[in-house]
This record gives C-alpha cells, sequence and structure tokens, in this order.
C-alpha cells in the first residue's frame, strides 16, 4: 500500500526509547537541556516492567516525574512490557540472526496472538493504574510477529510504528515517518552512525517529519549527546515544530480531512 500524501509545515519528533527507572539516569541531563531549549514536546516510550526488575507500580518517584511530563504537554507510549526477549531459542537462522545479534530484546518478534494480546494488556492495565492517557505502542527494536499485529487490530490503541512509518490501527494504514537512529555500543558503530546519519538528515531536508529515536546507550557517550542536541536544534533553527509522535498523526489525519472535504 503506498504512503497516504501528507502535506503541510515540517516537522519533528523527539521520541525517547526504552524509557524506564533504571534508563532515567541517562537521559536526565539531556532531558534539563532540552527543556532549556523552550517547549519541545517529547515521547516517552515507557516499559512497564524492565528486563522484569523495574515495575512502575513500585518507582513513585519515577511515575510522579512521568505525571509531570504529561502535565508538559508530552506523551507517553507503551514500549514493550519486559523489552527482554523470553521466548524460547532461535530455530532458524535467521531468527538467530534476529534475537542475537541484532538485538537480544526484541520481545514481541516471536510471540503467539495469545501472548501479545495478554502482554499488551498488561501494559494497557499498567497504564490505566496510573491514569496515563495512551494512544501508541512501538514494539521493542520495531520488530512484531504476525500474532502481535493481529492483537493491536482488537486492541483500543491508535497508532503503532517501525523506523520508516507510523500505522494507524487497527488495519496498519501506513504513514510515512522516517527516523534517525543511533547504534550506539561501540566506537566504531558511533562513528558509523554519526556519518550516517548525518547524510541521511541532508536526504531528508524535504521531508514533512523527521523522527529522532534515542536511545539510553547514546546518552552514556558525549559524541551521541552532542550529535542528538545539535540536530534537534538545527531542525527547530529550520522551522520545523516539534511535537509529540500522537499530535503529529492526529494532525496529518485532520489534513487529510480538510483535503478530502475540499475535493468534494
Amino acid at each position: 500500500m503506498p504512503d497516504p500524501l501528507i502535506c503541510g509545515g515540517q516537522s519533528v519528533l523527539l521520541v525517547l526509547h526504552d524509557v524506564a527507572p533504571p534508563t532515567w539516569p541517562d537521559y536526565q541531563r539531556f532531558v534539563d537541556a532540552v527543556d532549556a531549549l523552550g517547549n519541545i514536546p517529547i515521547t516517552w516510550l515507557v516499559v512497564p516492567n524492565f528486563h522484569k526488575q523495574a515495575p512502575l507500580a513500585r518507582a513513585d518517584q519515577f511515575r510522579r516525574l512521568l505525571d509531570r511530563r504529561l502535565a508538559r504537554g508530552d506523551e507517553l507510549v507503551l514500549h514493550g512490557y519486559y523489552h527482554a526477549d523470553d521466548g524460547p531459542p532461535p530455530r532458524s537462522p535467521r531468527d538467530y540472526f534476529m534475537r542475537r545479534l541484532y538485538t537480544t530484546e526484541g520481545e514481541f518478534y516471536d510471540l503467539d496472538h495469545a501472548t501479545a494480546q495478554q502482554r499488551l494488556g498488561a501494559g494497557i492495565a499498567a497504564f490505566q493504574q496510573f491514569d496515563w492517557p495512551l494512544t501508541g505502542f512501538v514494539a521493542p527494536a520495531w520488530l512484531m510477529s504476525e500474532g502481535t499485529r493481529q492483537a493491536l487490530s482488537n486492541l483500543p490503541l491508535h497508532y503503532t510504528s517501525d523506523s520508516k512509518h507510523l500505522y494507524r490501527l487497527p488495519d496498519f494504514v501506513p504513514v510515512a515517518a522516517p527516523g534517525l537512529v543511533w547504534s550506539a555500543r561501540s566506537a566504531w558503530r558511533r562513528g558509523l552512525s554519526n556519518i550516517a546519519c548525518q547524510l541521511y538528515a541532508a536526504h531528508l531536508k524535504q521531508a514533512s517529519v523527521i523522527r529522532l529515536g534515542l536511545h539510553p546507550v547514546d546518552m552514556r557517550h558525549a559524541v551521541a549527546r552532542r550529535y542528538w542536541l545539535d540536530t534537534l536544534q538545527q531542525l527547530l533553527e529550520q522551522g520545523r515544530t516539534p511535537l509529540t509522535k500522537a499530535a503529529w498523526l492526529a494532525q496529518q489525519q485532520q489534513q487529510q480531512q480538510q483535503q478530502q472535504q475540499q475535493q468534494v
């Protein structure tokens, strides 16, 4: 299915992945620097029980932080449940590559429908317990099984995403939303990521939206932190409007409806 035609002003979406009590110290200094730039909404991809060791129910202070971020206009998104691949061993070379080399945290890569439904339901329940509004789900590493896709089609969520698109649920209608992301686990990966993202950002100069996908490991390296803050500032100086993912998607839908009305 081709991407829907999107028009209107240009936007930038700042997205923090793997948000949980253990990763907040990595992000704190960067978030403070972003806040110093002005009113820039952030999309936080929140893990309810990171690696089965950090349940949000036991993190009162961290939850209060997220409550304050919501009050500022930020968005909280469900990002897996454990953010850990706890499935049976890989059964094929491709599965081994995806689950052991590409990532070890592809929680929803191999889940059947029933398990995905249960885990998504638990995540939704956690958000409801804390009175957090929820419209989106992002699978860890953007990896989703067919069973996960089936479960998402029957749940009260409005969108999901991968590295290049947002998808309106329940029908997985694609909306082009290219993103920049680093692999920062080693010096050579950071070097390649820096070059690749600069080249890709230049290619995306005319894109209606650019997503900045940050991870906790990025924040542990000065070169990556500088890249993300500098890139955000440059995109803002170019006139891009900072939005959350949900706000941007709602804006696109409104523009499409206006276009359709004008064509009638």
